[in-house]
């Protein structure tokens, strides 16, 4: 059942009305400056980021913003700064994600296409990486282990670079 209404949640989301300020692709632009902190310092912005989008009240705080299945069993309510400064160091790209579509169901935000593509394609590449490591692991094969991890260095180069600009884009449609 909880499958069916995030299935659900997620096409609500495609109707929504509003757009980000700018998108992926023009963010570095938009806020350089934003941009190289969350490069360099990616889990300081995360937890910035989310509580601007708390707008401060961390009572309302929940872990990975709901959107996880631990999500209100971490004794978040007992010690929310900890709590939120431990996801965003331990689970940053969910850190990230759920910070995004709070703000996306909050200001009705709907993602481009080429916003959705790159953000796939930056998954995809994840899980690929992830799939030649466990062939290479059963295989024992040198070359698909070199393959592997050449992928896993590009997923690795995609990831540092996307999450930046997610982290732009959210600080620039919350101002």
């Amino acid at each position: 059942m909880a499958m069916q209404a995030k299935m659900e949640k997620m096409e609500m989301r495609q109707q929504y009305r509003n757009h980000w300020h700018t998108d992926l692709l023009n963010a570095t632009a938009a806020d350089p400056v934003f941009c190289c902190f969350a490069f360099f310092c990616g889990p300081c912005a995360s937890y910035m980021l989310r509580k601007r989008a708390l707008y401060n009240d961390m009572s309302r705080y929940t872990c990975c913003g709901g959107y996880m299945p631990c999500s209100g069993h971490c004794g978040e309510s007992t010690c929310p700064e900890f709590c939120l400064c431990t996801e965003v160091s331990l689970c940053f790209a969910n850190s990230v994600a759920s910070t995004r579509f709070m703000l996306q169901d909050e200001f009705d935000i709907q993602t481009t296409k080429c916003d959705n593509c790159i953000i796939g394609f930056m998954f995809c590449l994840q899980q690929l990486a992830c799939i030649c490591s466990l062939i290479a692991c059963i295989v024992g094969s040198e070359e698909i282990e070199d393959a592997a991890q050449m992928l896993n260095c590009l997923a690795d180069m995609v990831y540092c670079s996307v999450c930046p600009c997610m982290q732009v884009y959210m600080r620039c449609s919350s101002l």
